[in-house]
């Protein structure tokens, strides 16, 4: 992070000398990716001075699929990651419960919402898996997050988005295509077993509700109840009463008719061949 240091107590710098930090400031906030490397200061002029702020912000990223896991073994990984570089922990960002092929999550969304303002320097995740699980998704937040000058570095992988190298983006295109290969294998997986449970014989899915749908139609018909005042009746879900009553409903005899086709008046006109 670049920070200007003035030197007087003039509310406006000159337009010359606001100009040169603006554009020396974009240059090296550009060029310069490691912050430990850059220099503690750099004269403008004798009232101006960039002064560099060797505290690195982190975000930190973590998520699972289900509620019933945690993911304090990745945030435990990560701040561990950031203390051994004294870097700062600019905030965690936990998403429990969604999965990595959607491109909106909360978390995440706060996330990209706080690198578009810099508030954050470095986005930190365990593996790139939590991350996401979408090649599609994992570019175009990678390309993100590098137009907003922050790096994105995964720790148990050695990927750093930072260096400046070719092989780190191989890597990362490696990595979210494995990300993504693996949540169709476990997605091809739980399918094979859906459909052998129900080979077997095995109720698979939600349990079925007992209730009296004759009751459904009388209080929908008769009453003129809602759905949601017939699900409270019934101790049922307010779409289980509507499908209940769509079901029930008597069947119409429709039929179809096909329009005749229009004949036309007159002498058709005879079609002339050029010889």
């Amino acid at each position: 992070m670049i920070l200007i240091r003035h030197f007087s107590r003039s509310d406006r710098l000159p337009h010359c000398t606001r100009s040169r930090v603006g554009k020396i400031a974009r240059k090296l906030n550009t060029t310069e990716s490691d912050p430990n490397s850059r220099p503690e200061g750099l004269r403008l002029d004798i009232c101006t001075e960039i002064v560099y702020d060797k505290i690195m912000r982190c975000a930190l990223y973590a998520r699972v699929s289900t509620t019933d896991q945690n993911c304090e073994m990745q945030l435990r990984e990560l701040r561990e990651y950031i203390s051994r570089r004294d870097w700062k922990n600019g905030g965690e960002y936990v998403d429990t419960g969604f999965s990595g092929a959607k491109a909106s999550r909360p978390a995440l969304d706060r996330l990209m919402a706080d690198a578009a303002q810099r508030r954050v320097d470095c986005v930190v995740v365990y593996k790139i898996d939590r991350f996401g699980r979408s090649v599609l998704n994992l570019n175009q937040q990678l390309v993100s997050l590098n137009s907003y000058g922050v790096r994105f570095i995964v720790t148990s992988q050695n990927l750093d988005t930072g260096e400046k190298s070719s092989t780190s983006h191989l890597l990362f295109q490696i990595l979210a295509s494995v990300a993504e290969f693996e949540r169709e294998m476990i997605r091809e997986r739980t399918l094979s077993g859906i459909r052998a449970a129900q080979a077997a014989g095995k109720v698979v899915g939600r349990p079925k509700r007992v209730f009296r749908r004759d009751e459904v139609v009388r209080l929908r018909d008769v009453e003129n109840l809602s759905w949601r005042a017939i699900g409270k009746e019934l101790g049922i879900p307010a779409m289980t009463a509507l499908d209940s009553y769509r079901q029930s409903a008597p069947a119409t005899c429709t039929e179809t008719v096909v329009p005749e086709a229009p004949v036309s008046s007159g002498k058709r006109k005879k079609k002339t061949v050029a010889a």
